[in-house]
């Protein structure tokens, strides 16, 4: 059963963003304001607005902006009430212009006003009265930018998928954001610590960095853009070319699915690593891919058929493998699809590939295929039960299949029920779960 998506709940996130401003309001009249008219805090300010006019749209509501840099430094040096003027005033410029939704900007405010004014005022507690050149006032700096980092992501990810019904974890979860984490921390540091030496002249570096961060952060992602486009054409062909074969022969899809399913569950019962079940899984998608090619004679049921016929078959392998290596996104999964078809006996095709010498995720990829193919109700031959077909992988384990996998086989399916062994049901979107791949395509 598909797991049901959740409704957004924008009347509850809008409250929220609104209660977040009303308490910002709140802290900022208590806090003391004596580096207001410093004139390191304006020149933030205006750093921190250019920033946030050169933010770039990362994934969904999360935008990646060298502002973070501006109040990192306000929070080392300036204190609560400046570090949280910058950060409210950076997003509010940037609406004004923009006239996004007044919910939104509430709740731009709430995520990157929070987090940095409870930095803030951590840092003036833990190391408020430590000089900028003493390793405590360092290491406390790097701790607290990396809270507030965390935070702001938390609280940014958490009100936006509390509003749309839908987090973001796979797009841009915390491990993949964990280099651009790091770095954003290393660079408050080393500003920090150059202000401390040069003073305001330090200024000029953050112009840089400013314009180098937002240069390179809209470069990244333009190519991930470009990546996940790509991969969306690649995948999009390739599941067209299932569907056409799917409508030519009604079994196809199921097939491809079922055997996906299998071959992904029986390399993990192998102990093969989370990379190589992934492989496996989508070679078992794929496996059949280059039978498109094949007349509409061969792919019918009850057809007596030709050598000329046979031939044809045999290539099957060969003409999915090319098409792979034409989209040129799959590495090695081409070279299963094209080996999943030869036998340890060296009496396989097309290249007549004897035992190692065949990947061994082919090799578990052809004990799912035959598994499928005798167990299925819509197979071209009489459907087995899922003991019958066990008995008749072991019978040719050591000459077709390999023996290790037949085994591993049997094992995975004892104790499962009918609707397992027998894979009526497997469904090939759920199996190909689309935008899944997409993001990954997409991942850094």
């Amino acid at each position: 059963m598909d797991a049901e998506v959740p409704l957004g709940r924008p009347r509850a996130a809008t409250l929220l963003g609104a209660s977040g401003c009303v308490a910002l309001a709140v802290a900022f009249a208590l806090v003391g304001h004596h580096n207001l008219d410093r004139a390191l805090t304006w020149v933030l300010v205006a750093l921190a607005v250019a920033a946030n006019f050169q933010a770039v749209q990362a994934s969904g509501a999360i935008r990646v902006s060298a502002a973070f840099l501006c109040s990192s430094l306000a929070v080392a040096f300036l204190g609560a009430a400046p570090a949280l003027l910058i950060v409210v005033l950076a997003e509010v410029s940037v609406w004004a212009v923009e006239r996004y939704r007044p919910s939104a900007l509430a709740m731009n405010v709430t995520a990157a006003g929070i987090p940095v004014l409870l930095a803030a005022l951590a840092f003036e507690a833990i190391a408020g009265d430590r000089e900028a050149d003493e390793p405590a006032f360092l290491f406390a700096l790097a701790a607290i930018t990396l809270g507030n980092l965390l935070l702001n992501y938390a609280m940014v990810t958490g009100l936006f998928g509390l509003r749309d019904g839908t987090f973001r974890e796979a797009d841009l979860s915390p491990r993949r954001l964990a280099p651009a984490i790091v770095l954003n921390v290393a660079m408050a540091v080393s500003i920090a610590v150059l202000y401390d030496q040069v003073g305001l002249a330090a200024g000029a570096l953050v112009i840089l960095v400013v314009i180098a961060f937002s240069y390179m952060a809209a470069l990244v992602h333009q190519a991930r853009e470009r990546t996940r486009q790509y991969a969306n054409l690649s995948w999009g062909v390739l599941s067209g070319l299932i569907r056409t074969l799917d409508a030519r022969d009604k079994r196809a899809a199921r097939h491809c699915a079922a055997t996906a399913k299998f071959a992904r569950d029986l390399a993990r019962h192998a102990g093969l690593s989370e990379r190589d079940q992934e492989l496996a899984h989508t070679a078992g998608l794929l496996h059949d891919i280059g039978r498109f090619a094949l007349s509409d004679r061969v792919l019918e049921r009850g057809v007596q058929l030709t050598e000329d016929d046979w031939q044809a078959i045999r290539r099957h392998p060969e003409i999915g493998a090319d098409l792979l290596r034409d989209l040129g996104v799959y590495g090695p999964i081409s070279e299963i699809i094209l080996a999943h078809h030869e036998r340890l006996d060296g009496k396989g095709y097309p290249r007549r590939l004897r035992g190692d010498e065949i990947p061994e995720i082919a090799r578990i990829v052809a004990v799912a295929e035959v598994y499928d193919t005798l167990t299925a109700p819509d197979t071209y031959r009489t459907q087995l039960s899922s003991f019958e077909a066990l008995t008749e992988l072991r019978r040719v384990a050591g000459t077709q299949l390999d023996g290790r996998y037949v085994e591993a086989l049997a094992e995975l399916l004892a104790g499962q029920g009918t609707a397992y062994r027998h894979a009526d049901d497997a469904d090939y979107d759920v199996e190909l779960a689309i935008e899944r791949r997409m993001n990954e395509a997409a991942a850094p």
